[in-house]
């Protein structure tokens, strides 16, 4: 399993092809509680990949309208494995997914690699994509040799100067708060006739107020995807 350093560009270009990107490295010292690999042996480092705005959209609507059945239950999490596990075998690096155990901390990786913070919906906030980012999963290595280019850290957190604050008042359900976000009243709300043709139709009216990084919104038909991807109240 060879390091990143060597086939980071590799990557890079692999993973363009299908509209995903790299997304900062994190390695892990002698103290960290490093991810165990297949053969039991130790990563030394893991490389985040991840959605930059409506990149993956095409790639993935084509890939699932080649399937007969649409891709399954869960189409985006079954194509980010088969994209993110060629690409690991080509490259010798071992993958994993934040819809799989033994579940990693792709959050605290995130806001190592690159800095992130929690914005009042939960969701980390990226200085230039804002909340429309995510991260599809993560390739461990065992070695690590030379030095590898990541993406700065933010210093600022973008909610600190945001004076406004729209997404706080732009849901119709009062879910998202200064203090914290209220997951069962949105979920109840979105049952409702409002919320079918509000949020579930054109996506989280909280996550489209927050003016940080507008222009990576995600189109209208990823966002019905994701939301329609939810598990609701009956």
């Amino acid at each position: 399993m060879s390091g990143p350093s060597s086939v980071v560009a590799e990557i890079g270009a692999l993973l363009a092809q299908h509209g995903l990107s790299p997304r900062g490295l994190v390695r892990f010292g002698p103290q960290d509680e490093a991810p165990v690999l297949a053969d039991g042996s130790r990563a030394e480092a893991v490389l985040l990949i991840g959605v930059t705005g409506g990149a993956i959209w095409p790639h993935f609507e084509r890939w699932r309208m080649g399937e007969a059945d649409q891709g399954g239950t869960n189409p985006l999490d079954r194509w980010s494995k088969i994209v993110i596990g060629e690409i690991g075998r080509r490259v010798g690096a071992e993958p994993c997914y934040p819809s799989d155990p033994p579940y990693q901390p792709f959050q605290h990786w995130a806001m190592q690699a690159e800095g992130l913070e929690p914005s009042p919906l939960g969701i980390l906030i990226h200085p230039q994509y804002g909340l429309w980012h995510s991260y599809r999963g993560a390739l461990l290595f065992r070695v690590v040799d030379g030095e590898v280019e990541t993406p700065v850290r933010s210093e600022v957190h973008p909610c600190d100067s945001c004076r406004d604050k729209p997404c706080l008042s732009a849901c119709p359900a009062g879910a998202i708060t200064a203090d914290g976000f209220d997951v069962a009243g949105c979920r109840r709300h979105l049952v409702t006739p409002q919320g079918q043709g509000g949020c579930m139709l054109g996506g989280c009216l909280a996550r489209n107020a927050c003016p940080v990084g507008a222009e990576y919104r995600y189109p209208q038909a990823q966002l019905r995807f994701h939301m329609q991807a939810l598990t609701l109240p009956g």
